[in-house]
């Protein structure tokens, strides 16, 4: 049975107790996050947005305490009052694990059933089940950290923004539909049978009225919406931070971005952003990294081996050439050793994940000879020069794209690059390096 709150308030977060309240009385609220009945003795941890705290029911207790907390089951919601005192045995992995609520009395707010998943930590739920109870899934911490630091992200971005002179304008949701990079989702008016409103793709228009009319800076955490296919960097509706400014120049534009990456990675990360942040073109994108957004935190840079290639039997790189293609590879730092069913595996990638249609690998065995899919087709001295090119040694594997047309021969290389460091754990958890990519074709 449910009780109400009564004029019981909370006093604090559950997270937020520390040893300078022992000895006060508290009334703290949460939901049930374990319980344990000891007969008698009963613990139950409390959890809420802020964190978790212990609540115990013993024999000092009223007997009515004594017998709810001992019905109480995982997500009820509870309200305890009780004198918070210091545990006699420390939780290090707790925030508050060097104290406790002794309970003096206890109100069960809500009751629950079983959960059809663990509110836990790190408990992998199919995403379906996740959407389905989308509300017990937000309780899990990972997720309440996620939208605290869209929180905070939101709230260092307006700050800063503020102090730098812009100003924070909503532009409207309903409007004309105009020639954009998406198609449009249409909302049908009631008052105008037959003619449709639309969502925006962005505000571009009603950033550059501002600018016409006037405001010489504009920002917006803006909502966009754009009708096109699910992809990891796609979705229908999204939110950007909307820019606008009057009486400048690109580098004046990128020196306010810089100072606000290098403030959100300082007031958020902890992390000093070296500035100026370096630029780079996209055509050295694409050359080096077979990507127009590259990941410098690792080498395994991409090598032109067209030259080299030019004079060789082999008609998959010859035929490519002739259509005036391309031939490149990367060198897997100590990728000599991987097995044929690691190379099968990433030539499956690259068939089924880019517009390449192949792979071909080439490297130095033990016994000095070259190995590899192509290995009749190139001897030892051509394997060990196009390591050499490519910054890599007789340790390294050779991992080699063609094709016809210059862009897919390149980005399959990009996107391969990004597989194999993640399989490899190439990439450097924790490090960031920005750049801008200019001179967009």
């Amino acid at each position: 049975m449910s009780e109400s709150m009564g004029t019981w308030r909370p006093d604090c977060l559950c997270g937020d107790v520390t040893e300078s309240m022992i000895g006060q009385e508290l009334t703290l609220m949460g939901w049930c996050h374990k319980q344990r009945d000891l007969g008698g003795l009963t613990f139950i941890t409390l959890r809420d947005i802020a964190g978790e705290v212990q609540i115990v029911a013993d024999e000092d207790s009223p007997a009515d305490v004594r017998k709810k907390a001992a019905s109480v089951r995982g997500e009820y919601v509870l309200a305890v009052r009780g004198t918070l005192r210091k545990r006699s045995a420390v939780n290090p992995d707790m925030k508050t694990g060097t104290v406790e609520l002794h309970a003096a009395d206890l109100r069960v707010l809500s009751e629950s059933e079983t959960p059809p998943f663990y509110i836990e930590e790190d408990v992998d739920v199919n995403e379906s089940l996740r959407l389905t109870y989308r509300f017990l899934d937000l309780r899990r911490p990972n997720m309440q950290r996620k939208l605290l630091a869209r929180h905070r992200i939101t709230k260092i971005t307006r700050d800063f923004f503020d102090r730098e002179g812009f100003i924070d304008v909503e532009t409207p949701t309903l409007i004309k539909s105009t020639p954009e990079g998406a198609r449009d989702y249409l909302v049908p008016s009631r008052v105008f049978p037959g003619r449709f409103f639309a969502l925006p793709q962005s505000p571009q228009l009603y950033k550059q009225l501002l600018m016409l009319a006037g405001y010489n800076k504009y920002m917006q955490i803006a909502r966009c919406f754009r009708d096109e296919d699910l992809r990891a960097d796609r979705q229908p509706e999204f939110t950007q931070i909307d820019i606008e400014m009057s009486f400048v120049g690109e580098d004046d534009v990128l020196a306010a971005n810089e100072r606000y990456l290098s403030t959100l990675m300082r007031e958020f990360a902890g992390i000093e952003l070296a500035l100026p942040i370096r630029r780079i073109t996209w055509r050295e994108a694409m050359a080096r990294y077979g990507s127009d957004k590259p990941d410098l935190r690792f080498g395994m840079e991409l090598t032109d081996l067209s030259a080299l290639v030019g004079g060789s039997e082999f008609k998959v790189f010859t035929d490519a050439l002739e259509a005036g293609g391309y031939v490149g590879a990367i060198a897997v730092p100590q990728g000599a050793s991987m097995s044929r069913r690691e190379l099968d595996d990433l030539a499956s990638f690259v068939r089924g994940n880019t517009g390449a249609k192949g792979l071909v690998w080439l490297s130095i065995g033990e016994d000095g000879e070259s190995r590899g899919s192509a290995a009749k087709f190139f001897d030892a001295a051509f394997v060990r020069e196009a390591l050499a090119l490519a910054g890599g040694d007789v340790t390294d594997q050779l991992l080699l794209v063609a094709d016809a047309d210059r862009i897919t021969a390149l980005e399959a290389l990009g996107d391969l690059r990004i597989e194999v460091a993640r399989r490899r754990d190439l990439i450097p958890e924790g490090r960031f390096d920005f750049c801008w990519v200019t001179e967009f074709p």
